[in-house]
């Protein structure tokens, strides 16, 4: 176990180093730069100050130069400062942080909540009227993009209580604030939702046909204890690898949906710093991105030990 662990977390580092390289380089494939940017935006290209703003900015380096450097500051704790703002990366960056952690943690919650008990109550209850409703409800849920949903509930809050459920960065309370995310929480929730009613559904059914659920009703136990105790304990596995991958991906596909919302997250900032080729600001919210998903599924990986004692991590 110690050895696998420790191989684990050497590809984990090796990972994180390989996202680092393509973000980079993606970065340096789309044309120009913020000195390009600057001088596209008014409309006259003066190539000496453009060659003096890039010299600054150290753009004029080297490729492996610059990433290199841009390795080694990160290393140190340094994440660069922003081009557009000229102020640090990390202060850009960490107050827009929490609001994208609170409307991903609250998506996850109505996920969950919601998702795996309709997924079982739809197995239970299986080619029935709630199987059936259910069915076409996530098929639904999973055939409309979040955006487009987003937007429905804007025109519907509009045209029937006369507001727009728009985030926005006055003072508010903890639970207005909660509030206000839970609506975007739950439009993206409602494609996640349909992902585990159908992942569970799938998952309870085959585990219901086992021989010792046979033997549980045989001896008398309750269907409710039978669901929960003995059919989900044993159907969870395939649920958590889902939950996880929905999980990480919350961090980084959250852009589209703060924007409708006018969320002040990172996924919002993200659009505005790769428009402006704010280099230090992209790759570091990407790379942030992408160390969630890693540690998620490491987590993940770790959690079914825990949950299923059958399974063992030879080293």
């Amino acid at each position: 176990m110690a050895i696998y662990l420790l191989r684990r977390i050497f590809l984990l580092f090796v990972t994180i180093l390989g996202v680092s390289i393509i973000i980079f380089a993606l970065m340096r494939v789309v044309p120009g730069n913020i000195a390009d940017v600057l001088f596209e935006s008014s409309g006259y290209i003066d190539q000496v100050q453009k060659a003096k703003i890039e010299a600054e900015l150290g753009l004029d380096k080297p490729l492996i130069q610059q990433y290199l450097s841009w390795l080694g500051h990160l290393l140190t704790g340094d994440f660069g400062f922003s081009y557009m703002s000229e102020r640090a990366a990390i202060d850009e960056i960490l107050p827009r942080l929490p609001v994208t952690l609170k409307l991903a943690a609250l998506t996850l919650f109505f996920t969950i909540i919601f998702g795996i008990p309709l997924g079982v109550w739809s197995a239970v209850k299986q080619n029935g009227l709630v199987d059936n409703a259910l069915r076409v409800v996530t098929l639904s849920a999973l055939s409309l993009p979040s955006f487009w949903c987003g937007l429905l509930v804007l025109m519907f809050s509009v045209h029937v209580f006369g507001v727009i459920p728009i985030y926005s960065n006055e003072p508010r309370s903890i639970f207005h604030e909660l509030l206000l995310l839970s609506i975007p929480a739950l439009v993206v929730g409602f494609r996640s939702s349909a992902l585990i009613i159908r992942l569970t559904r799938s998952s309870m059914l085959e585990v219901l046909r086992q021989d010792y659920i046979r033997t549980a009703r045989a001896k008398g136990v309750s269907e409710s204890t039978i669901h929960y105790r003995h059919a989900l304990k044993n159907a969870i596995l395939p649920i958590i690898t889902l939950l996880g991958i929905e999980a990480s991906h919350l961090m980084g596909g959250l852009v589209v949906i703060e924007t409708v919302f006018n969320i002040p997250g990172i996924g919002r900032y993200l659009v505005e710093a790769i428009r402006w080729r704010d280099y230090p600001i992209v790759q570091n919210i990407v790379l942030f991105s992408a160390c969630a998903v890693v540690m998620t599924n490491f987590i993940v990986d770790m959690l079914y030990a825990v949950i299923d004692p059958r399974i063992k991590y030879v080293d």
